[in-house]
């Protein structure tokens, strides 16, 4: 599967904008002065679900629909945004829509995806296990399943790095959160379609390196556990497609704990009064983690949502003043 091109995405714009108005991209003084760098946000935790899987969903569904309208019921596996992503679009359809989750999921991200219209399904102990249940649920009823990656998904998510790059000028570096690969692999289409030599970062979970031992060890490496407070990163097993994309195009990946992700996301807070879910939080520990490296340059951060529960966001601006 190629990355998308460039008349893709743009048709893909074109889908998505009749639901939603394009993500700000803002510079803020006072975390650009923490870092010692022109700190750039691109701001996906402004979608109408909070998070940048929107996009991926809404191009999707149009052309499932366009080129398949026999397709009236679909399933699929999330940690949730994905899920919200589906369920909102869905509803756009009239389908009816069957998420899986893993039993101990979000509730904040169970609510909302029940509110769109999903009926849930809880089972397994992470996203693989629903995405195994899942394939099997969609053989045994006909379902059409939605995967967590897939081309259609990646030309919709690239349109936020299109919105970005066309923003910002002359960005040194963008540091991406890495779930299944969608964000990413939708950065690096943008990025060669203009051909610009930004530096693509990956940023993952020290509780869920398996993308970054792949790229580490240029071959696919799955993990048995991916225990980590970020669930949108909470990847055990990597994309094929989307890791040779990553292996070709990607400067570096980078993983953080999850002290340092609940961190960030209370600086978020404090710099720039936005909320920031923790795979959201990721990019912006990285770039903590490489502050030196990074100071004179101009940054890009991409906040690819803002859906956590409260407990969670309450422990991480108590560690402000640790």
């Amino acid at each position: 599967m190629p990355l998308p091109s460039f008349s893709e995405i743009l048709e893909a714009s074109e889908i998505i904008y009749k639901s939603m108005k394009p993500t700000p991209e803002c510079v803020w003084p006072l975390l650009s002065q923490h870092i010692g760098a022109e700190v750039w946000v691109k701001h996906e935790n402004y979608t109408p679900i909070g998070a940048f899987k929107i996009r991926g969903g809404l191009n999707y569904l149009h052309n499932i629909k366009r080129n398949n309208l026999n397709v009236k019921k679909i399933i699929a596996a999330t940690r949730g945004n994905h899920g919200q992503s589906i369920a909102y679009s869905a509803g756009l359809y009239g389908l009816t829509t069957t998420i899986v989750v893993p039993i101990d999921n979000s509730p904040v991200k169970n609510m909302a995806m029940r509110n769109f219209g999903a009926t849930l399904i809880e089972h397994g102990k992470d996203f693989q296990d629903s995405l195994e249940y899942a394939l099997k649920r969609a053989d045994e009823t006909g379902h059409h399943l939605i995967p967590s990656f897939h081309h259609y998904l990646v030309a919709g998510v690239a349109t936020y790095a299109l919105e970005f790059f066309n923003s910002v000028n002359s960005l040194d570096v963008i540091y991406i959160p890495i779930g299944l690969g969608s964000g990413i692999c939708g950065t690096l289409a943008v990025r060669n379609a203009l051909g610009l030599k930004t530096e693509v970062v990956g940023v993952v979970s020290k509780g869920a390196p398996a993308y970054a031992l792949s790229f580490k060890n240029k071959r696919l490496i799955t993990t048995q556990t991916s225990e980590t407070l970020a669930d949108g990163i909470a990847c055990r097993t990597p994309a094929v497609e989307a890791l040779d994309y990553i292996l070709s195009g990607v400067e570096r990946i980078i993983t953080v704990s999850d002290d340092d992700i609940m961190r960030a996301i209370g600086i978020y807070f404090t710099y720039t009064k936005n909320v920031a879910e923790p795979a959201a939080a990721a990019p912006l520990a990285a770039l903590l983690a490489e502050k030196k490296r990074m100071t004179g340059k101009r940054v890009g951060l991409v906040l690819s949502g803002s859906n956590i529960d409260s407990c969670l966001y309450q422990k991480s601006m108590s560690l402000l003043s640790t």
